[in-house]
């Protein structure tokens, strides 16, 4: 392989997918079930997070006391109604998949979102790009825990060390940079500064496959 990388890793809401719009039409509507209505630092505090967090920062912000697995269901129900019709690339994103793929460089999904709603976007992000996928319920410990990138790394058998996470939100982040890997940060709906072991980009646009995989030193 002429390329210092092992394999890429890649978040899929706000990062692939311009789904953060989607998650942001069924939390309102869960809030409004609830009675209530998010604020936008909660909404921000949830970005990148898994479902039974998001829920659990959703009840503290309405000041609700409500059955969490009720929530989760309701919110799971509605965004997957939506993922089914709602869904768009971000920018660069299915190019720079086609173009790992065409160079052999294997691409692993690693999400919060639970298996249930990943296999219903996989239908729009396609799963032949894909070696493996983490899901956030398929790891004991989500992020920000480093856990869901040693388990790609795992399902993969690459160091993470010697791979590139891409991903969107601090939650995130700090989940690929505990496991190890370098990052290449592009923002969504949080600002992310640079630092030593993280390259921050506006957009997947034009990203080549070569300039990725130099985050990793040969």
């Amino acid at each position: 392989m002429p390329y210092a990388v092992q394999a890429v890793f890649v978040d899929m809401d706000g990062t692939l997918l311009d789904s953060e719009k989607v998650w942001d039409v069924s939390l309102a509507e869960l809030a409004a079930w609830l009675g209530g209505e998010l604020s936008a630092a909660a909404r921000r505090r949830m970005i990148g997070s898994s479902l039974a967090r998001s829920v659990a920062i959703l009840h503290s912000d309405l000041d609700v006391i409500a059955d969490p697995e009720s929530s989760a269901a309701y919110l799971t129900e509605r965004t997957a109604e939506l993922y089914r019709t709602e869904l768009v690339w971000k920018p660069g994103a299915y190019d720079l998949l086609v173009g790992l793929r065409g160079v052999g460089i294997p691409t692993a999904l690693v999400t919060s979102t639970r298996r249930y709603l990943t296999e219903i976007a996989l239908d729009t992000l396609g799963r032949e790009f894909f070696a493996a996928t983490v899901c956030g319920d398929e790891v004991r410990r989500p992020k920000p825990h480093p856990d869901p990138y040693l388990r790609a790394a795992q399902l993969v058998d690459v160091d993470p060390a010697r791979c590139v996470a891409i991903e969107d939100s601090p939650l995130g982040i700090a989940s690929a940079e505990a496991a190890g890997c370098a990052v290449l940060a592009v923002p969504s709906e949080v600002a992310i500064e640079p630092s030593a072991n993280r390259t921050v980009r506006p957009t997947l646009a034009g990203l080549s496959v070569a300039e990725l995989a130099d985050l990793v030193p040969r």
